[in-house]
């Protein structure tokens, strides 16, 4: 579930930025890139505050059931 709000938040993330810096201003863009370096980031260090902060709302990660402890 958690890989689902992950892919899910920074899809629009990706989208709403393109949009702004097509219709309000191009430095938008630098927000696409930020994104595109976190990602890059998580995957060295397997480390993601997006996903820190979605743990922390209570999403549980893929896997995780209420019978597994």
């Amino acid at each position: 579930m958690l890989n689902t709000y992950f892919r899910i938040i920074v899809g629009v993330m990706v989208l709403l930025s393109v949009v702004l810096t097509v219709y309000v201003n191009q430095n938008w863009m630098w927000f696409t890139v930020f994104i595109g370096i976190n990602l890059i980031q998580s995957a060295f260090t397997k480390w993601c505050l997006l996903e820190t902060i979605l743990v922390k709302l209570g999403i549980k990660k893929e896997g995780v059931g209420c019978s597994v402890k």
